[in-house]
């Protein structure tokens, strides 16, 4: 049997089991969810959500959003589920188990303001040793533009798109949405000053023609390896980015 951890993110307003090996949720979804503008009454996407940490993030910023989560791996949707009851979050969050590739009718293509996703970081080389993390890293059946095809395809017109993701893939990343999206902002994440940003978040709207603007970013750690007040501030206390 999988051993399952507990942890908390957002300075334990969100509690979150997860596999203690394999893929573990870090600070990365909590940066996503805080890219994204829901607002009350607005339904959201999770695409790969995993056991449901930038879900359960927005949720806690937004009280008045609702959430819904698509994951292909069963064993994490049914903890994402678990998660959803942890923290008292049902009826406003949600997750489906089901292909990427053929997302559950019920996921109706154009139907949501806002979808959030974090894919895959790898293209391919060498697996991860844990089957789970290695699925959750590396693009198998759906490559970065089949996974932003259908990110953008669940998208109401001019509703956002939300990515985190590797900062040396962000011409693939940028390529896959031309045609799709404008109004692209581009958000890095530097480790500490004065060094090269690992990873980016994306934000987009479907069928804006607005030109691209590169934001000064964030960055994440003093040179003491502390978090920077802005990052404290996105981390702990779930400011919205943007």
């Amino acid at each position: 049997m999988t051993e399952i951890t507990e942890d908390s993110l957002l300075d334990g307003r969100v509690r979150l089991l997860q596999p203690a090996d394999g893929y573990r949720a870090a600070i990365d979804p909590v940066f996503l969810a805080a890219m994204v503008p829901a607002e009350p009454g607005q339904l959201v996407l999770d695409v790969g959500s995993g056991v449901g940490a930038a879900s359960l993030c927005l949720a806690a910023r937004c009280p008045d959003c609702r959430v819904v989560g698509l994951e292909p791996q069963a064993e994490l949707a049914a903890l994402a589920r678990e998660n959803v009851t942890l923290n008292g979050l049902a009826g406003r969050v949600e997750t489906v188990s089901g292909s990427l590739q053929a997302p559950p009718p019920r996921l109706a293509p154009g139907s949501f303001h806002h979808v959030m996703t974090n894919p895959p970081y790898h293209a391919g080389g060498t697996p991860a040793p844990h089957a789970g993390k290695a699925k959750a890293n590396t693009e198998s059946d759906l490559s970065l533009a089949a996974w932003m095809r259908l990110s953008v395809g669940m998208l109401r017109p001019k509703g956002t798109l939300a990515v985190v993701h590797r900062a040396d893939r962000l011409d693939e990343l940028l390529a896959a949405l031309q045609g799709r999206v404008g109004e692209i902002i581009v958000f890095p994440l530097w480790p500490k000053p004065g060094r090269a940003a690992k990873r980016v978040l994306l934000r987009a709207r479907k069928g804006v023609a607005s030109p691209l603007t590169l934001h000064p970013g964030l960055v994440l750690h003093r040179d003491d390896g502390r978090y920077s007040a802005d990052a404290e501030a996105v981390l702990r206390h779930a400011a919205a980015i943007g």
